[in-house]
């Protein structure tokens, strides 16, 4: 399908999250001398004017650079990315957006290379114009073009993947994100993760996802943990609750396989502020998840084992002033009895979600501890892990702040996703 235009979202929560994250990436990658290729395979236009008529037409973009073109008090690993916008605004006006191959171009070296594709031909031709213009003024300024530096194709990012990997110099960041608005896409982003990872498994891969209630959306980012990648991390950003009538983006989400270590610590520092600055209600926070690649029992069991909840499959419920997490099927004890999966709690600890997540970071900056690994032939089924102890409230499994309690002490479930646009 080729309806979506991103100049109708641009600048909207969900490209703060992803330009910011994209921005991390470059800075780290640029500081090793080799050189890298950065690869898009969703580019879109590149550049957006805010004041064009998609732009102006729902004004997205007053959820996201909006808040913080004025903003004080920015935290430091933020403020390259809100250089970078501003740069392109020398009159001081929010005049103009950066797409991420913009974003690639101003951060990337002159020895790096860009390979951006996009499969809509009018959005194409803008993203082509648009760089020549870049090159132009590069001119002026008394810049050589080096090479075929830039190089735009008109076609399809997913297949064209296939043939940049691996890179001559071994180095490469990859980003991909499609429109989502076809069911289709989450498979195609899984598969072609799956044939990069076996072509170059040690390189880098942003993927921006939405999240909505939708059932492969929901899934989507358990899917993408049991990819043959070392290392990875998710993190989501929520602005505002989701809507009863199901409609509008509210949270979206970054997945990066073989994430740089120094990111982690960078989104613990940020993302408070952004749903301080960007959050519309009491739903705005945010969920940082690391982890490892599955390996032997812990593998099989993901493939084969137990069925491991995802999205809203797990979550807490009121049970006698106490958190559960309760799988379907499963009974809940009724008040004044005792719950059959505390007994011998306290004699062994939970076994890790076959996800392989590490840690789970709340928006107050805390973390879940690590679990130990279990020995192989141990490992226990979800219905065999112990409830919380009496008064403890219950962690979502996303780490998401946990809900405030009533007055009668009960645990309130989490909002479910909601459906919506793209970015």
């Amino acid at each position: 399908m080729l309806s979506y235009r991103h100049a109708f979202h641009a600048g909207n929560h969900a490209d703060v999250l992803k330009h910011f994250v994209q921005v991390q990436l470059h800075l780290y990658m640029n500081q090793k001398d080799v050189p890298y290729t950065y690869i898009d395979t969703h580019s879109g236009a590149g550049v957006y004017a805010l004041d064009s008529f998609q732009s102006t037409k729902k004004s997205e973009f007053e959820t996201g650079i909006g808040p913080l073109w004025s903003a004080t008090n920015v935290p430091e690993a933020l403020k390259p990315y809100l250089d970078l916008v501003k740069a392109m605004n020398p009159s001081g006006k929010m005049r103009y957006y950066p797409g991420s191959p913009y974003v690639a171009e101003q951060l990337a070296r002159a020895e790096d290379r860009l390979r951006l594709f996009e499969l809509h031909p009018a959005d194409v031709r803008i993203l082509a114009e648009n760089f020549r213009k870049v090159e132009a003024h590069k001119a002026e300024q008394g810049e050589r073009a080096r090479g075929r530096r830039v190089l735009i194709e008109h076609g399809d990012g997913f297949e064209s993947l296939k043939k940049l990997l691996p890179p001559l110099s071994r180095r490469a960041l990859v980003l991909i994100d499609p429109p989502y608005e076809i069911k289709d896409d989450y498979r195609k982003v899984r598969d072609a993760l799956d044939d990069a990872l076996g072509r170059f498994p040690s390189g880098m891969y942003a993927i921006w996802y939405p999240v909505l209630q939708r059932m492969e959306s929901r899934q989507f980012a358990d899917r993408l943990k049991r990819l043959p990648a070392k290392e990875w991390l998710n993190v989501t950003l929520t602005v505002s609750t989701p809507g009863p009538d199901g409609f509008g983006l509210h949270s979206s989400g970054m997945f990066i396989l073989n994430p740089p270590y120094t990111l982690e610590p960078l989104l613990r520092q940020t993302l408070p502020y952004l749903v301080q600055v960007l959050g519309k209600d009491a739903g705005a926070r945010f969920t940082i998840e690391t982890g490892t690649q599955l390996t032997g029992a812990a593998a099989r069991m993901a493939a084969d084992g137990p069925r491991t909840p995802v999205g809203n499959a797990r979550r807490a419920s009121p049970l006698s002033g106490k958190g559960s997490l309760r799988l379907p099927g499963q009974s809940m004890p009724r008040e004044g009895e005792e719950d059959p999966r505390a007994v011998g709690a306290a004699a062994a600890p939970a076994a890790p979600r076959p996800t392989g997540a590490r840690r789970v970071w709340r928006p107050d900056g805390t973390a879940a501890a690590k679990p130990q690994a279990p020995a192989q032939g141990n490992a226990r089924s979800a219905s065999d892990r112990p409830t919380a102890p009496a008064g403890a409230q219950a962690r979502p499994a996303t780490g998401a702040r946990p809900a405030a309690p009533r007055k009668d002490g009960a645990g309130t479930p989490r909002p479910g996703g909601n459906k919506g646009g793209k970015r």
